[in-house]
């Protein structure tokens, strides 16, 4: 499962850049858990989730993102933020998923921004 996760990520990242945005950390673990990928978007810091199924035996890839899920990622960014530089920079912050259905071939990626609302 993790080699999985690992690839989802990878795919993420190139998907990401593409898109103009600058990745900056990943696999931010704190107690509980971890945020995928710290980028940034302009003036925008984003922590993003990653989502990947291989299978829909149990959902859409954003489907797994619950308001628990939610509610630790802004835990985290905060967390994130306080213990780096950024916390001096006038930057808005987001959450964003990036959702990766690999029962498709080529897989199938979706941005969502905003996660939170």
């Amino acid at each position: 499962m993790k080699n999985i996760g690992k690839h989802g990520e990878d795919l993420a990242v190139e998907f990401l850049k593409r898109r103009g945005y600058k990745i900056i950390d990943r696999n931010f673990r704190i107690r509980g858990g971890e945020i995928d990928i710290v980028a940034l978007e302009k003036s925008t810091l984003v922590f993003i989730e990653v989502k990947t199924r291989t299978s829909l035996a149990y959902g859409y890839p954003q489907e797994a993102i619950t308001k628990s899920k939610i509610f630790f990622l802004v835990r985290a960014a905060k967390f994130y933020r306080n213990a780096n530089s950024y916390k001096k920079l006038p930057l808005l912050e987001r959450i964003d998923v990036v959702a990766i259905d690999h029962t498709q071939d080529p897989p199938k990626i979706d941005l969502i921004k905003n996660a939170t609302g």
